[in-house]
């Protein structure tokens, strides 16, 4: 079993930066690839970035794409997520994912979830 932790959310105005933290235990964490994830009232959950298990490949949601950064250092269990140029539209509860499979951006690929983190962007 999977435990992640999120940690990192916060207010911060239009324009700014927050780093989340995602820690794993529970299993071997280069083992499974990592994904984020965020939740806005009222809307589905939608897929944010993903690593692959050696994090040398990413891929990113067109909405944060050259403005968040998906990280992730398997010697401390912990993935990451930079975010920059905040807007508004980015205020949700991001989690943080794992899956056993390939990384990808469906919610139905990941094994693992945490419980959440809420990132509010005021403008």
């Amino acid at each position: 079993q999977v435990r992640l932790v999120e940690s990192g959310g916060g207010l911060v105005q239009a324009g700014g930066s927050l780093r989340l933290s995602c820690a794993a235990s529970g299993r071997t964490f280069s083992t499974d690839a990592m994904g984020w994830f965020r939740q806005a009232p009222g809307k589905e959950r939608e897929f944010v970035a993903a690593a692959s298990r050696s994090g040398g490949s990413t891929s990113y949601a067109d909405t944060v794409k050259g403005r968040f950064t998906i990280s992730r250092d398997n010697a401390k269990n912990t993935v990451y997520l930079q975010m920059n140029s905040l807007k508004p539209e980015d205020t949700a509860v991001y989690y943080c994912a794992a899956t056993h499979g390939p990384y990808g951006t469906l919610r139905y690929e990941y094994n693992y979830w945490g419980q959440g983190t809420q990132v509010t962007v005021s403008s």
